[in-house]
């Protein structure tokens, strides 16, 4: 989408005045504020963007005034939107991170998703212990510290750790810290560890310490790239259902002790665990056969006696199965180096002196040997070896049992200074002092004096360089440029905001406070021990013991609800009070704490922006009582719940159906109460009685008690065999029955129908189909048409004529002629 010029998408100056207002530290607040001042005063003519309604409204006030040039307002535009793209960043991450819910079903749901993560991280390990999870305590505690919201702070920033933040874990202490705060410390760290003296610094590669557990890393070793925790994954993606900052494959660490093994484990922070595989081991003397152990436990003793011959080669060792044996635990007689004295000693220390002079002549014959129990043979005589004179001039060849004297030449060995030699003649033991006046420089070069030369020179002046710590001065005298690290104590206020650095004065920031603080609960019954300073951000833990708050309402007791931070949700039992007007109960939810929305106060004018809604807390009146109460309408139509409130007779809109005078109709009013002032409407209708069966006719009366009369009109129809009209009376017709019926309705001439037969019906004009027994007389005749006979038509099919003797004769003749 098009942005407006001031940095943002959409809002304008509102978009930065509400950052502005959200924002806390005091730097960025002045930098937002200059900001939205320098947009303020840019004419932005001539520029390809849209503009929002504010960018628009000081375009056009600001046209003339051309306050700034283009490249002073894109160097403020790319600051804002720096600025709002980390108010974006911040933003989302404050919002994935895993806040803490009121509600004990939301928290239900996050501890099964946190359980199911749990789970499916430790199955691979679990899968070959057989279910046994003792050995994941610690790992899985480090993993339920990233669900644990505000459990995780960075040491060095004191800010929570997200979940969608780059990280680094110290592969000692398994602590975690932002992977910008890690990387600064490292660089500050060798900083000043190379500050400290002029004459190394930069040449060597020192090392910086975990800021937690003091472990040493090289400069080599510093992060530069936000990888997982086993480091297979650079820059893993933040996928809900997996540990933060992990890769979700396998570990694959090398496990420690060393065993041949690795990790089974998903991607996880911490120790790993103890190796869980079963391996097939002797035991610890190598006597009794293998058998299957776990290989971080591995390790298991016979208890058989071990009996090999201790170093003493006197007696065999009678621990059970081990694998180093002991020092001998006993005692017996032994000589010491030079044999003279005998002694009961530990036999783990064979070895002894028994502090006695070795008086052996020597091989010059005139001393002895004044070594303390020696062995073996004795060293030479130390006098029989070529020796000088004190200061080493001459050499002499004198027996053993003579002193060499000095020479009587100067001593001229070299003094203490290191300078001059010694003016003495020869002697024996150390040289004097030396008492030479010479000119010295003091040892900073500012001054020089005579003065003997083993005296050292200081002058009074006091050195004005600043120490390491980059804070105070020197002022040692005479100091040479050397000056000695700070001894004071810091006394800086800490990152925390409540101790101050107990440490010598330094350079740089301060380590972080080493002290705990505990955040409770609520209830005080569950506690999260966080780094000191984080205790004000950080949200109290769940607890998952019940509220122990006292009810605000008239209730005796609250709804049972666990322990949680801040107000109590409002009270969401029946009221039941009784209400006023009758003898029921309030049956809504407890309204003696109620959040209302006050009044708006009105706005001055468009410069003024409006506030957020307040909500007061008040107690709200007991609504009208709503308990139906069976009633019948006006006109007994119905009987209906009304609320008791409203209880009395009422019109059920529907028509009122009482009858009118006429005892046909009924009242079309709506239902009503009916007295001497609203009686039921009069009948206008005619009369709609039901008419005989068969009369087509309507009453000529209008609508009228009792019964019509008789129907005095004449009917016209046809007959049965539709030739003739006749004209009957209604009456006679719609009284008569059937038969009667046939006979007015025949014109009494005789059937036109033809039978099938081909002849005339015979009947009189009646209905229906005519009958097929036809009575009319037909003639029959032989074959040979000699012999005729006379039947009925309807009995013709029934009879044949067949031919005498007589009809054969004839036919006989007429063939032979």
């Amino acid at each position: 989408p098009a942005s407006c010029r001031c940095g943002s998408v959409s809002g304008g100056f509102e978009h930065l005045r509400r950052a502005l207002q959200r924002e806390e530290e005091s730097e960025r607040r002045r930098a937002l504020r200059l900001n939205l001042r320098m947009v303020m005063k840019h004419p932005m003519n001539q520029l390809p963007y849209r503009l929002c309604g504010w960018c628009e409204f000081i375009n056009s006030s600001l046209w003339s005034s051309g306050l700034a040039v283009q490249s002073k307002f894109e160097e403020i535009r790319k600051s804002n939107q720096a600025a709002a793209q980390r108010l974006v960043e911040s933003h989302f991450s404050s919002s994935s991170s895993d806040e803490d819910d009121n509600s004990i079903d939301d928290g239900d749901h996050k501890e099964g998703k946190r359980g199911k993560i749990l789970a499916s991280t430790f199955t691979t390990y679990t899968n070959q212990t057989g279910g046994d999870a003792t050995g994941l305590q610690r790992t899985g505690q480090y993993v339920s510290d990233l669900f644990q919201s505000g459990a995780l702070t960075c040491l060095i920033c004191i800010a929570s750790v997200k979940r969608t933040q780059a990280v680094w874990s110290c592969s000692s202490c398994f602590s975690l810290f932002h992977l910008p705060c890690i990387q600064k410390w490292a660089k500050d760290s060798v900083f000043l560890v190379s500050s400290v003296t002029d004459e190394d610094f930069g040449q060597k590669q020192h090392p910086w310490p975990c800021p937690k557990c003091r472990a040493e890393y090289p400069p080599s070793a510093t992060p530069n790239r936000y990888t997982c925790y086993c480091g297979k994954l650079q820059d893993p993606p933040a996928d809900p259902w997996l540990v933060p900052h992990s890769c979700g494959s396998i570990c694959q660490k090398e496990l420690k002790p060393a065993c041949g093994h690795t990790c089974l484990l998903l991607c996880h922070p911490g120790p790993c665990p103890p190796c869980p595989k079963m391996v097939s081991v002797s035991c610890l003397c190598g006597k009794a056969q293998p058998l299957p152990r776990r290989c971080s436990n591995k390790a298991w003793s016979c208890q058989q006696p071990c009996g090999k011959l201790l170093l003493c080669k006197q007696h065999t060792c009678s621990q059970p199965c081990h694998t180093e044996c002991a020092p001998c635990p006993r005692v017996s007689v032994q000589k010491c180096v030079c044999g003279r004295e005998k002694s009961e000693r530990p036999c783990a220390s064979p070895r002894w002196t028994c502090q006695q002079v070795c008086g052996a002549p020597l091989s010059c014959g005139n001393h002895t040997c004044e070594e303390v129990c020696c062995d073996g043979d004795c060293p030479p005589c130390p006098r029989s070896i070529s020796r000088t004179c004190p200061c080493g001039k001459t050499k002499s060849s004198l027996p053993c049992t003579e002193e060499v004297q000095p020479c009587g030449d100067t001593c001229d060995r070299r003094l203490a200074c290191l300078k001059h030699t010694c003016s003495m003649r020869c002697h024996r033991g150390s040289c004097e002092t030396c008492r030479q006046e010479v000119e010295k420089e003091c040892r900073c070069g500012r001054y020089r004096k005579q003065m003997p030369c083993h005296k050292e020179y200081l002058c009074d002046s006091k050195c004005p360089k600043t120490r390491n710590c980059q804070r105070h001065q020197c002022r040692r005298k005479c100091c040479p440029g050397n000056c000695p690290p700070c001894d004071q104590s810091c006394g800086r206020t800490l990152g925390c905001r409540n101790h101050k650095c107990p440490s010598v004065c330094h350079q740089g920031s301060c380590y972080p406070c080493p002290e705990s603080v505990e955040v409770r609960c609520t209830c005080g019954s569950t506690v999260l021990v966080v780094p000191c300073g984080r205790e004000r951000t950080t949200k109290p833990p769940r607890c998952k013991e019940a509220c122990r708050c006292p009810p605000s309402c008239h209730h005796p007791t609250r709804e049972a609800h666990r322990c949680h931070p801040g107000t109590c949700p409002p009270c969401k039992q029946p009221c039941l009070l009784p209400l006023s007007g009758c003898s029921h109960t309030c049956p809504q939810p407890c309204h003696d704490v109620v959040l209302v929305k006050s009044q708006q106060v009105h706005l001055a004018g468009p410069w003024e922006q409006p506030s957020e809604p307040a909500f007061v807390k008040k107690a709200l009146p007991c609504p009208p009582c709503q308990v139906p109460i069976p009633t019948a309408c006006f006109g007994e139509h119905e009987v209906s719940p009304v609320p008791c409130h409203r209880q009395g007779r009422f019109s059920c809109k529907r028509p009122c159906g009482r009858p009118l005078t006429c005892s046909n109709h009924s009242c079309s009013r709506e239902c009503h109460l009916v007295n001497s002032g609203n009686p039921c409407e009069v009948c206008e209708e005619s009369c709609s009685k039901p008419r005989p069966s068969g009369c087509p006719h309507s009453c000529p009366r209008p609508c009228h008690p009792g019964a019509c009369p008789p129907c005095s009109q004449m009917i016209r129809q046809r007959c049965h065999c539709k030739i003739s009209l006749l004209y009957v009376e209604c009456t006679k017709l719609t009284a008569a029955d059937e038969q009667t019926k046939e006979a007015l309705s025949s014109c009494n001439n005789q059937c036109p129908k033809e039978l099938s037969c081909g002849h005339r019906c015979k009947q009189v004009c009646h209905p229906g189909v005519c009958e097929e027994t036809c009575q009319q007389k037909v003639k029959l005749r032989c074959p040979c048409k000699r012999i005729k006979k006379e039947v009925l038509c309807s009995l013709s099919a029934q009879f044949a004529v067949e031919c005498d003797d007589i009809c054969r004769e004839q036919q006989k003749k007429v063939s032979q002629v």
